[in-house]
């Protein structure tokens, strides 16, 4: 990517993690880097290529995992580094549910997600389907943890149980202990991650025992 264009990107992107995503203008982001509106034009032809190169931005921030580590700890590790990139910009992540990333880094990231499919015995046909799968788990719990929807919201689980009668509510009663307590975010993204790979584990095994 030309210099100039990295920068106005770059530039982009430090915006909307500091004032959010409608923050984001030509004008603002040339007032950034002294230079007029019409500067940018050249390099970023609009408003909407400027959103486009912003999600470019924060998925070249993912670190892509050693190719030669096994491939479960590929799955996590990226997973990890995912997550750890949402938690810096959590204003501009909701973006990746709304913007397709059609980009060199967005087709690096999705490579490496085929491959340990691949390595993990995963039949070719069933690839496409668990990479979304996976992407989408994983792109949809940190997109709920940037927008606190993990937060303990304007009423306590107890409060929430109150709004309806008991009988109708028989679940979240017999779970108000587990309910009740506060969750351990970071240990639930981990044993999310473990449950994803163990679907591509399973999904390897069931090839291995229609083909022997």
């Amino acid at each position: 990517m030309p210099e100039r264009k990295t920068l106005i990107l770059e530039t982009a992107l430090q915006i909307a993690t500091e004032s959010g995503v409608d923050a984001v203008s030509m004008r603002s982001v040339a007032s950034r880097i002294d230079l007029t509106a019409m500067a940018l034009y050249p390099h970023v032809p609009s408003k909407e290529a400027m959103l486009d190169g912003i999600v470019d931005r924060l998925i070249a921030r993912v670190k892509l995992p050693s190719p030669e580590a096994p491939w479960d700890e590929r799955l996590a590790e990226l997973a990890r580094s995912f997550r750890k990139v949402a938690r810096a910009h959590p204003s501009v992540v909701s973006m990746l549910f709304t913007r397709p990333a059609v980009t060199p880094d967005a087709l690096r990231l999705v490579e490496t997600i085929y491959q340990a499919l691949l390595d993990a015995g995963v039949p070719d046909a069933e690839v496409p389907r668990l990479e979304r799968l996976i992407s989408t788990a994983i792109v949809g719990f940190v997109i709920s943890e940037a927008e606190g929807r993990f937060g303990p919201g304007s009423a306590t689980p107890r409060a929430r149980r109150a709004l309806l009668p008991g009988a109708e509510l028989p679940a979240h009663h017999r779970l108000a202990g587990q309910l009740d307590a506060s969750p351990h975010i970071t240990a639930e993204f981990e044993a999310d991650v473990a449950d994803l790979i163990e679907l591509a584990r399973r999904a390897g095994r069931r090839r291995k025992s229609t083909t022997s």
